[in-house]
């Protein structure tokens, strides 16, 4: 504790206070985001020269050797604390397990319950037991909901010092592991390790239902999901739920858009008044183009022409399995993966697997945000060309989707099967 004597610098922005000016400017530039010390090696900056210093050691050969056992260490205090392992004046306490070595006999008691399976540390809370004490004291904070450990910038709370530490990183932008295949540096040393599975192709994680590999826990977490159908997080506005929390936040922009502008016929909302103009053709549509084999109608007589090629293709390629025809050889193949499982095309940057290269360029798209496919009318840009499509039939008034019973048409095919359910429903209440 500094004395009524001693001189105090105190950082303006959040009054914590320093025995050494040259502490306080260090300090300051976690507010100001100042680095001016710069490696010359890979131009990596950081806020104090001790930071520079530490990270130099990745770049420079262990130099410190030990003179009995020739291990190699970066940093010389490394070294000294490694010395009494050989010093004959200390006992040595050996596990008789694994014979790994110990310095002092608690550190060995420690252990050997990780061999044992000994948890005499017994939460008084709830039956959750612990091997060491320490663990348990972090435990207890979870009852007590006690989190002494501040950040000093922005007051979050953690009930571990070593979160905190891992916290104050965001504002120091340190990244202090590095991945030595490529040289990626991370905040974290678990987010290094799932990524150097990425390197060695390591999936550790294994689905008991289809016993499918991942490279991290959370991956097989959400994965999990898929089987279960649980979706945890839940949208306050609508009650809809999703797997993934990430989900749930690009579904609150829904929520958050503004739509002022209403349509008079079927009172639907849009962002702009170019956008209802545009959809009331919805309503005004006629269909003058029809099909002369199925009598289905079309607005646009290039749309017919399309349609005309269903009834002229010829199928004689047969899956063996569920019989499914096909027009081109190629087709079966890509097929047949459905029934074999195969998935041959993985994904760089989150390792989701697809059975169709055309099914991972789409899915790459998620992450690069391209949307390749823009709307000629109103420039309204699309990730897929089927959603382009769709979107074209609220400016060109097509409606492909033709009821069989009522004839009624539809834009898309989930409002026609939809709709059919009412037939359904109508015919059911007749034969009651």
């Amino acid at each position: 504790m500094a004395s009524h004597t001693e001189k105090l610098y105190r950082c303006s922005v959040c009054h914590k206070d320093f025995n050494k000016k040259s502490r306080l400017i260090i300090h300051t530039r976690i507010h100001t985001g100042e680095k001016p010390f710069h490696c010359s090696v890979c131009l990596k900056q950081f806020s104090a020269k001790a930071y520079l210093e530490q990270h130099m050691k990745i770049h420079s050969e262990k130099a410190h050797k030990c003179s009995i056992c020739k291990k190699e260490f970066t940093q010389k205090f490394h070294l000294i604390r490694h010395m009494p392992v050989h010093s004959k004046m200390k006992e040595i306490y050996q596990c008789s397990e694994c014979h790994k070595d110990f310095m002092n006999k608690s550190s060995l008691i420690r252990h050997i319950r990780s061999h044992t399976g000994e948890k005499p540390f017994q939460c008084s809370m709830c039956p959750k037991n612990f091997s060491v004490q320490t663990n348990l004291v972090q435990h207890i904070r979870t009852h007590t909901g006690e989190r002494p450990n501040k950040c000093s910038i922005c007051q979050k709370d953690f009930t571990l010092k070593s979160h905190l530490i891992s916290h104050m990183r965001v504002h120091t932008n340190e990244k202090p592991y590095q991945c030595s295949v490529c040289s990626k540096d991370f905040r974290q040393k678990s987010n290094l390790t799932i990524h150097m599975r990425i390197h060695t192709g390591e999936k550790p994680y294994q689905c008991s239902e289809c016993f499918k590999d991942f490279s991290d826990k959370s991956s097989l977490i959400y994965h999990v999901r898929l089987h279960t159908g649980e979706k945890p997080f839940k949208c306050s506005e609508c009650l809809k739920t999703f797997s993934r929390a990430s989900n749930l936040k690009l579904h609150m922009q829904v929520h958050k858009e503004d739509k002022p502008h209403q349509c008079p016929v079927c009172l639907k909302d849009f962002r702009s008044k170019s956008y209802v103009m545009d959809h009331m053709k919805i309503h005004e549509s006629k269909k003058h183009y029809q099909c002369s084999v199925c009598q289905k109608k079309f607005t646009l007589r290039t749309t017919l022409g399309k349609h005309m090629s269903v009834h002229k293709e010829e199928r004689c390629y047969q899956c063996s399995i569920c019989q499914k025809d096909f027009k081109q050889k190629a087709y079966i193949i890509k097929h047949m993966q459905v029934h074999t499982g195969e998935k041959p095309y993985m994904c760089s940057e989150c390792l989701k697997y697809f059975s169709r290269k055309s099914h991972l360029v789409l899915h790459m798209r998620v992450h690069s945000g391209e949307k390749p496919y823009q709307c000629s009318e109103c420039l309204k840009s699309y990730k897929h060309k089927s959603y382009l499509i769709q979107h074209m039939r609220a400016h060109t008034r097509e409606k492909p989707y033709q009821c069989s019973v009522c004839t009624k048409n539809f834009r898309y095919r989930s409002n026609l099967m939809q709709h059919l359910q009412l037939h359904s429903s109508e015919k059911a209440e007749n034969l009651e």
